[in-house]
């Protein structure tokens, strides 16, 4: 149980300083592209200042009531919804 709680896990956050990963986006495209490799490519994809922003805004807004954990892809729709 314990306290309600909205975890946020992206694998990079580029912003301003913090661009190095850009240069393996041609690597997440290929890895997409396989079906072994597909579910970790979309797990450890990358997210921008703006989108995680956005999406601790929404967390703030939308409390959890239990245990929330959001994905890269949860993260970007958040992102979007604010």
């Amino acid at each position: 149980m314990g306290l309600p709680r909205t975890i946020l896990r992206p694998w990079y956050v580029l912003g301003p300083g913090h661009r190095w990963p850009v240069a393996l986006k041609p690597v997440y495209s290929l890895l997409k592209a396989i079906p072994g490799t597909r579910e970790s490519a979309l797990r450890l994809g990358l997210v921008t200042l703006e989108e995680m922003a956005s999406a601790l805004v929404w967390a703030v807004e939308n409390p959890a009531t239990t245990v929330a954990i959001l994905d890269v892809a949860q993260i970007r729709v958040k992102a979007r919804l604010v």
